[in-house]
This record gives structure tokens, sequence and C-alpha cells, in this order.
């Protein structure tokens, strides 16, 4: 993986590094802004790097939304999304890393900028001349990193009502990989306090480990009930994200959940019609309940999702350089260029 430099930030002391970013560095000549804002918090001011030019440009925008599922970019997806940005002002948000994402997105289109905002506290999340570089951004992604730092960090502030603002009013298309993508259901994995294997979720769907949080962050209304995750063949993640589903129709009283699972090198592209098609080398996957709820969901105690062994329905696309398959998440009924699934757990054992 290349390097990326680090310049010194006037007004902060920082030092250079090495910094890993989501998958995607470089080692071109950036040209960084500076921004020291007041309250800034952590290293004392807000750090942000910039791409192209400082103006901010209005273009006309199409929603939609990119889930990406961690390791190498999909370069055609994020095409796809800077084609509905109109070539305006490009937004990348994170906790860790740096500009690793500027040169390589300004490459892959026509767009005005893209500038990398570091947001690594509440304090400098609530700053409200973050909030409004966000605003005007005509596409925002989200890069990789821990998922529950972007929910203690940024949930509940200006940050969360920018995000919000975008996907809902302004209507530009929104993405994030990996943590970046975690985020974005309204249902979510927070992580809050370690990161659950799949093994742990089936054996006690109350894991100390199993956090979810519902209904409180992005709120983008095409994911409602619905739960993503990443990494997802790769690292074995069916499992921890059924339990999800499981623990949602208990504890919420949902009677529909719905869950997207990306693979890595792989993103799930979800147009402002709610029609959704896959990028990338491996697959998509697509879950909801096909029947009523768990008979087992009770903490220390293997879940069993039985019902007749049909509990959850699914469907699995492949992705494409070009994008295939088609998902209506409308309904979750009209699907095509995938194979159908049907899975249940055991005693903590996912079947088939």
């Amino acid at each position: 993986m290349k390097s990326a430099f680090i310049p010194t930030i006037i007004a902060l002391t920082i030092l250079s590094s090495c910094a890993k970013t989501q998958e995607k560095t470089d080692t071109a000549t950036l040209d960084p802004i500076q921004m020291a804002k007041a309250g800034g918090g952590g290293s004392g001011g807000i750090v942000t790097y910039l791409t192209g030019d400082a103006a901010d440009v209005q273009t006309t925008t199409t929603g939609g939304l990119l889930l990406m599922g961690g390791s190498t970019d999909v370069d055609a997806a994020i095409q796809w999304m800077i084609g509905k940005s109109g070539g305006g002002d490009v937004v990348v948000i994170r906790s860790s890393g740096a500009d690793g994402y500027n040169s390589y997105m300004f490459g892959l289109g026509t767009v005005n900028s893209v500038e990398t905002i570091m947001l690594d506290s509440r304090t400098k999340a609530m700053d409200a001349g973050v909030a409004q570089k966000i605003r005007n951004a005509e596409m925002l992604f989200i890069a990789g990193g821990d998922q529950w730092n972007y929910v203690s960090y940024w949930k509940d502030t200006p940050t969360e009502d920018a995000i919000n603002y975008l996907i809902n009013t302004k209507k530009v298309p929104v993405g994030g990989t990996s943590a970046g993508l975690a985020i974005l259901g309204s249902s979510y994995y927070s992580a809050s306090t370690g990161s659950v294997t799949s093994v742990q979720a089936l054996g006690d769907p109350y894991h100390r480990y199993n956090t979810l949080g519902h209904a409180d962050f992005i709120q983008a209304p095409i994911l409602a009930n619905t739960i993503t995750d990443s990494h997802y063949s790769q690292r074995t993640r069916m499992g921890r994200q059924i339990s999800w589903l499981a623990r949602m129709m208990k504890d919420r009283a949902m009677p529909t959940v719905r869950g997207i699972g990306v693979d890595e090198q792989t993103a799930v592209a979800i147009e402002a019609n709610g029609i959704a098609k896959v990028f990338g080398t491996n697959s998509a996957y697509f879950l909801w309940n096909a029947s009523t709820g768990p008979e087992t969901c009770v903490a220390k105690t293997p879940l069993t999702w039985n019902r007749n062994q049909s509990a959850v329905s699914g469907y699995r696309i492949a992705g494409s350089a070009n994008g295939n398959g088609s998902f209506d998440l409308n309904n979750w009924t009209i699907f095509s260029g995938g194979n159908t699934l049907t899975h249940y757990v055991e005693n903590g054992t996912l079947l088939p």
C-alpha cells in the first residue's frame, strides 16, 4: 500500500507520518487547506485536506446511496457517485487516516474539489463550520475506520444533521465503506464494546459485543428497518447479521426486518428510485424475515430461529464492472440477476 504524505498544518503541530487510509492512498502532491477552528478539540483544531478549487460551486445532483463492503475500493461505484454529483464538491469525512481519497477521487471523474475533513471528537463534530462544509457538498463519502467512533463522535451533532440533510433534503449521493457503510442503515451495529463474531452472536444474541442502535442516527428512508454489514463473506458475517435481525424483531417488535451484507471489493449502488445494482468482483446479500420472529432469543442462550427451516429469505447478487442485477428496496419482492437463499438457525448453528 502506498503512503500519503501528511502536510504540516498552519496553527497546528502535527507530526508527519505514513497514514493508513481505507485501502486507497496516493503520493500525489495535494493542495491542503488549513483550518484551526476555535474549540476544535483533539490536536487543537480541525484538519482538512483540499484537492481542487476552494470556491464553492452548486450543481444539479441526483440522490443515491452507495454501500461499499471494504478492502479495495470499487472505482466504477465511486464513478457512479461522481456522475450523480454533477461535477460539484466532494466531501470525505473520517475519524482516522489522512488524505488518501483526495487525488484518487479527483482523478476518477470531473469534480470541482475533493475535501477530507478529520472528525475525531464530538467537539469537532459540533463545529458549525464543519456542518456547513458538509451541507455544501454535492457528494459525501464516509471512509472506513471504527464505526463506534462515528457513532460516539457524530451522533446527535450538527454533523449528523448535515448528513441527513444531504440524504433527505438536498438529495446528493452519499456513500460509505466498511465502518462508513455500517452506520447507514436505520438500525446499525455500533461495536461499542468490541467486534462480535458470528459464532459469538449466534451462541448468545445478547453477547456483550453484540451492541445495536435503532432509528437514532443516519436517516435514509429506503433503509428503514434495515441493518448493514461489510467484509461479509470474507469474515463470515451472515450469522451475526441474522442475530441482529432476530433481535430487531424481539427487542423492537419490528414485523419486517432486513439486512444488506456486502463483500469486500463490492458495492451496492441504490438509485434515488430505490432500485439497487451491484458493482465489483464479489457479491452482495439481501436478507429478510420470511416468517415470525425467533423461537428462542434470550441472553446467554444459543439463538434458535427455525420456523420450519425457512426463517430467513435472501437473495445474492454477484457484482460486475458495470453493475449487475436489480433489487427493488421499496418492496423487497422484485429482484433479478442473482439467486435465492433460505436460512435458519438451530441452537446457535446457521443452516444450511
